[in-house]
């Protein structure tokens, strides 16, 4: 109850932020983690400006950055409490409220983006969105983050062996724990807004994620040692607190999820834009980078969790992701 009434705190002490709006117009509070050049800025500004137009000025979304209005769990809470109307978040905190998203994250079950978005657009991603209405969550879009990558301060990593014993920021996801355990990392899991002070103060030794949210997050002055592994492809969702949603028209609600789509696209773009140039970016700016990375030595080593795995999930379940063409 006290973090709830935190939560609450903040969000009317912020209120005055907000611009005057116009006579009958209805205000929308967006929170992502990232900053406002990222591409969760990019997908939320275009999202803004697409609910904007399709409304005929009647929403406005007015967009928080770099977890002005708290951390992705929070915003999630929030979105179930109301206070918050829109959030664009990865599925690190989500599998603790839609437990079967859960499954999106297991090592190495996209082949690459093509499969990944094929994945999500398509009937399975579909289908999972609709798990989120019970929930008091709308979701409108699976967005993208990208295929996470690992980096460190302490030495290169050339094979699973070389992680043992790296005290590696996790997200608060469980299915990433239990795997990064079985590669011999300490798992440690926080907030993203927690990341890079924790990198700095040698709290811990590295983090996974995927290259636009290293170079969105500067974490180039805080690691010296990237490993391209793509071993997980990261979700990202754009939610809606149900309890706003309820109140939209059939016709408004069709311009929110049409705007959620183009905000998708930018998203993907801005990933995809982001993944050409990253690599020689941190090169410049000192990271030593090891692109030539056999992930079949990584898989091996994960073959005993990746049983574990198919009891959890149903193996059904997974080979239908895995082999989805």
């Amino acid at each position: 109850m006290r973090h709830r009434r935190l939560l609450l705190a903040v969000f009317a002490a912020l209120a005055w932020l907000a611009p005057p709006l116009a006579l009958g117009q209805t205000a929308l509070k967006m929170n992502i983690s990232l900053a406002q050049n990222s591409h969760y800025g990019v997908a939320i500004d275009t999202f803004a400006r697409e609910v904007e137009k399709r409304t005929n000025g009647r929403y406005q979304v007015q967009n928080f950055y770099s977890g002005a209005l708290g951390a992705e769990r929070d915003s999630i809470e929030a979105l179930q409490l109301g206070t918050l109307d829109l959030t664009m978040t990865s599925t690190g905190p989500v599998p603790n409220f839609v437990p079967d998203i859960a499954i999106l994250d297991i090592p190495f079950l996209f082949r690459d983006y093509a499969h990944a978005r094929a994945v999500l657009d398509g009937p399975i991603g579909q289908d999972m969105l609709r798990k989120f209405e019970p929930k008091g969550i709308e979701a409108l879009a699976w967005g993208e983050n990208g295929f996470r990558n690992m980096t460190n301060s302490k030495h290169p990593v050339n094979a699973p062996e070389d992680l043992k014993g790296l005290k590696m920021r996790t997200m608060e996801n469980p299915v990433h724990i239990q795997a990064y355990r079985a590669f011999g990392i300490i798992p440690t899991p926080m907030a993203f807004t927690e990341v890079f002070t924790a990198l700095q103060q040698g709290t811990v030794d590295g983090q996974e994620n995927p290259l636009s949210v290293i170079t969105a997050a500067k974490l180039d002055q805080v690691q010296k040692y990237l490993t391209l592994t793509g071993h997980v492809y990261s979700p990202a969702l754009i939610l809606m607190s149900k309890a706003q949603w309820d109140k939209l028209t059939p016709a408004d609600k069709q311009a929110f999820q049409e705007a959620a789509k183009e905000a998708v696209k930018a998203d993907r773009a801005r990933i995809d834009d982001d993944e050409r140039r990253a690599v020689a970016d941190l090169r410049s700016k000192g990271m030593q980078v090891v692109d030539n990375v056999d992930k079949s030595k990584f898989q091996a080593a994960l073959a005993p969790t990746f049983t574990e795995f198919g009891k959890k999930f149903g193996q059904e379940n997974i080979d239908r992701i895995r082999n989805y063409r």
